[in-house]
């Protein structure tokens, strides 16, 4: 699959209607995600690429009533699974390309991005953008529920070297795109890396 745009829209979209039912477990793994980035009761945080919505609902009880949370995907579907599965409840659903947000500078406290980095079609100007809607000192998390290996091995493949997700690959991308990583765990169980918006 290509990251262009189109194409990451037809791939999600062919996938929406049974993604929840296909990964039932990754609740657990979502919650200590988002614990990990230390969200405050109002905070303002941003679910980039938030798919069906799943971590809208971990996301809304990490910033409290008080806060804001928001869902911005490509993938129509996507959010019409989300709305169906009732998680506009938990933060405002935007039709969005993360590469053109609709929000201002500095808007954001953090931005989570779930299986987000290798959809994305241009990685240091997208993770830029995000850079620029994040207050500095705000804080990046690149989440997935399971790690490098395990999620090659789901696909029938091999970890390369080339893996942007890989840590002497994705320090050196984050740090030209105004963020400094700060923590970095690739387990079976969970892939998680953290950065700051530098000043």
């Amino acid at each position: 699959m290509s990251n262009e745009p189109r194409d990451v829209q037809e791939f999600f979209a062919a996938r929406a209607a049974d993604w929840d039912s296909r990964f039932p477990d990754d609740g657990p793994a979502y919650a200590q995600g988002v614990a990990a980035i230390g969200l405050r009761h109002g905070d303002k945080v941003l679910d980039a690429g938030c798919g069906t919505g799943r971590a809208l609902p971990v996301l809304r009880a990490a910033v409290g009533p008080e806060g804001t949370v928001l869902g911005a995907d490509l993938t129509p579907a996507m959010l019409r699974e989300a709305l169906r599965a009732g998680r506009d409840a938990d933060g405002g659903l935007l039709l969005a390309d993360v590469a053109r947000l609709p929000l201002r500078d500095g808007a954001l406290d953090a931005v989570f991005g779930a299986g987000l980095i290798s959809h994305l079609p241009e990685p240091a100007v997208n993770l830029r953008e995000l850079a620029r809607v994040v207050r500095p000192g705000g804080r990046l998390a690149l989440f997935h529920p399971i790690g490098r290996r395990a999620l090659a091995a789901r696909h029938g493949r091999q970890v390369t070297p080339d893996d942007l997700r890989a840590e002497p690959n994705l320090r050196p991308l984050l740090a030209g795109s105004g963020w400094r990583m700060i923590s970095y765990v690739d387990e079976d169980v969970q892939f998680l890396a953290l950065a700051v918006r530098e000043v």
